[in-house]
């Protein structure tokens, strides 16, 4: 049964992606939109999706909106998609994986720069 709802994760999170990237028309949702993963509850009845925004929190906030009010429309096109009996009830929540590695990263980076300076001498 974990297998299966794995797959099913995977194919929600596979189909939102697609229908984001080649059927919304929406200028609010930015072109680096990234769709993390997909968490369905065992009675397929709601399923989170964690969508990663970048660029500043107002667009972030913006591309969350219209994704919400999108919700009816992508959930029908998944139905279409894929064959489950009951396609469940979709929430867009903001994942900000991305952008925190990218700050430790950089963090990372910063704190190694003296070091490199220094060895040199």
């Amino acid at each position: 049964m974990k297998t299966r709802m794995l797959r099913i994760n995977d194919e929600i999170a596979r189909g939102t992606a697609n229908v984001i990237r080649s059927e919304m028309a929406d200028p609010r949702i930015g072109a680096v939109v990234s769709v993390m993963r997909a968490e369905t509850t065992q009675d397929l009845k709601y399923c989170k999706i964690f969508v990663s925004v970048l660029g500043e929190d107002e667009k972030q906030q913006e591309t969350i909106t219209a994704l919400r009010k999108a919700a009816g429309f992508i959930r029908k096109r998944i139905a279409e998609i894929i064959n489950l009996r009951n396609t469940p009830e979709l929430t867009f929540v903001l994942d900000d994986s991305i952008e925190y590695g990218m700050r430790m990263l950089k963090l990372i980076d910063e704190v190694n720069k003296p070091q490199h300076a220094g060895e040199g001498e």
